[in-house]
């Protein structure tokens, strides 16, 4: 019997994907547990429709996404940090700093999507990578100052 996935299945399938099972399991533990429906012409066409409706959602949150890196590309976010002798900083600047000063330029951005490839822990000018969609990268400058 076909069914279509409404759910990950371990070792069985993907959510959406149509696979070959018996009857019996498809009935006693698929169908009655909900973790799939039978493959008839309606549920196909269902199915086609979701899957359009998700796609076309996709397309809008990487078009937004876009538009965040190119407001992004032209910001700098400046942090004021305590430093030592000879300019040394004290600590690093985390993450979270670099997304609170964003909050204060009216961008809000997830500070597990800020991605830093080394520690900001010298005074001056640092490129730091936002990672706004899977496929959509935008670069911020941070300044860090006395």
């Amino acid at each position: 019997m076909k069914v279509i996935l409404l759910q990950d299945v371990k070792k069985q399938g993907k959510k959406d994907q149509i696979i070959e099972v018996s009857d019996g399991y498809a009935n006693n533990f698929l169908i009655k547990n909900g973790l799939a429906i039978p493959v008839t012409q309606a549920s196909k066409q269902r199915l086609e429709k979701e899957l359009d409706a998700r796609r076309k959602e996709e397309e809008m949150h990487i078009k937004e996404c876009q538009a965040l890196a190119e407001e992004l590309k032209g910001k700098t976010v400046t942090i004021t940090v305590k430093t030592g002798e000879q300019d040394k900083v004290f600590g690093n600047v985390s993450s979270k700093q670099i997304c609170e000063e964003l909050k204060k330029l009216g961008i809000t951005v997830d500070k597990k999507k800020i991605l830093l490839d080394h520690p900001l822990d010298t005074l001056g000018t640092h490129i730091v990578t936002i990672e706004l969609h899977k496929k959509v990268k935008g670069e911020l400058k941070v300044t860090l100052k006395k």
